[in-house]
């Protein structure tokens, strides 16, 4: 399925710029904010439920043996180096039908994501150490600025500092997209109940406290979004499950049962699942970002009709140094088997290169439909 990556982006990008607050801003802090021309908000939501999320692939993967169409290759300056040609593709399984990605509840009685696919609210760990001290999930100061011609006239600057987060989210999986809805009474397109896979068994997200400045109109500091903060009490990852439906139901062996052979067979999906990822710089447990995040339009060779790169997300992660990562309790099978124990990564650094054999700290992702 496309478009996977882009749901965790968006989400990312939504959670942390439209966070919630556990009250409203009070009167202090309100305060502080006199004398200077702007806007502060505080935002005072505790909690958001999320029933069901669904990103719908309309066209599905194309069929087996059709042409794709494959975009041309540019060099660092733009130059095309390999012409956009048509590529034949193998035996995928592709119907052209329209599918969908879901992220809904888990059906555990008393868990936090029973009947609802997403779950967020504050961080409360080590005593609320990763909330803001306005003890608000999310403080914004909004300015209006005239720019310069130079780089590019008016803008807004939105300054967001975010507290920390705890996401929680349900079940996810791929099913067959319903029809879109022409009724007159709901909006509501849904996904075909009995034909879906789960992919993930869910997962929990925490997050420590971050900044995060926003430029609307022109973006004078180089990017849409920047981020340049340190996430205090890093980032954690925990309970995350990830499923292969192609071993449900499988038989893999055989047994004699009163002299008759009989087949040893699965009844549910196998899970690798791990109970926590913790990263954070190297030696320390917090975790420095600084990343650039900007949107392309279509992009054309030498200003002419020729596409060169279609609209997409660019984030820029620049260089913070290296990274230690604590992969706890890995469970191969399901995650009642026994673990076979933790993993440990130090040091890890990452590299891109804007030209060959050139490499800078620091990685490059690009996002984009097809």
């Amino acid at each position: 399925m496309k478009k996977f990556t882009k749901l965790a982006l968006v989400s990312s990008i939504a959670l942390t710029t439209n966070a919630m607050a556990m009250q409203a801003m009070d009167d202090t802090a309100l305060s502080a904010t006199t004398g200077q021309d702007g806007l502060s908000i505080g935002i005072g939501i505790s909690k958001i439920e999320i029933e069901k999320l669904l990103i719908h692939d309309n066209d599905g993967l194309v069929s087996d043996g059709a042409k794709a169409a494959v975009a041309p290759v540019l060099d660092a300056n733009g130059n095309v180096v390999t012409p956009g040609t048509p590529a034949v593709l193998g035996s995928l399984g592709g119907t052209n039908k329209a599918a969908a990605i879901v992220i809904k509840g888990n059906g555990i009685s008393g868990d936090a994501n029973e009947k609802h696919g997403i779950v967020i609210g504050a961080n409360y760990d080590n005593n609320g150490a990763y909330l803001l001290t306005s003890r608000n999930l999310a403080d914004l100061v909004i300015d209006s600025d005239a720019g310069t011609s130079g780089t590019g006239g008016a803008f807004i600057n939105v300054a967001a500092q975010v507290s920390g987060l705890d996401i929680k989210i349900g079940e996810i999986g791929v099913s067959a997209s319903n029809a879109e809805n022409t009724s007159t009474t709901s909006i509501r397109r849904g996904n075909d109940d009995k034909n879906y896979n789960a992919i993930l068994s869910g997962l929990t997200l925490k997050t420590g406290k971050m900044d995060a400045n926003i430029q609307l109109g022109a973006a004078p500091q180089g990017a849409m979004v920047k981020l340049n903060t340190k996430m205090i009490g890093g980032l954690e990852i925990k309970n995350l499950g990830i499923l292969d439906n192609s071993t449900k139901g499988k038989a893999v062996g055989s047994v004699n049962v009163g002299g008759n052979p009989t087949a040893v067979t699965t009844k549910e999906a196998g899970e690798i699942f791990i109970e926590s990822i913790k990263i954070a710089d190297a030696d320390s447990k917090d975790l420095t970002l600084n990343q650039d995040i900007q949107v392309f339009n279509d992009a054309y060779v030498g200003g002419g009709t020729t596409l060169g790169k279609a609209a997409h997300i660019r984030i820029v992660s620049n260089d913070t140094g290296a990274k230690d990562q604590y992969i706890k309790g890995i469970h191969l099978g399901s995650r009642t088997a026994a673990s076979i124990g933790d993993m440990e990564v130090q040091g890890l650094q990452t590299y891109y290169s804007t030209s060959q054999g050139s490499y800078t700290k620091g990685a490059v992702i690009t996002i984009s439909g097809h």
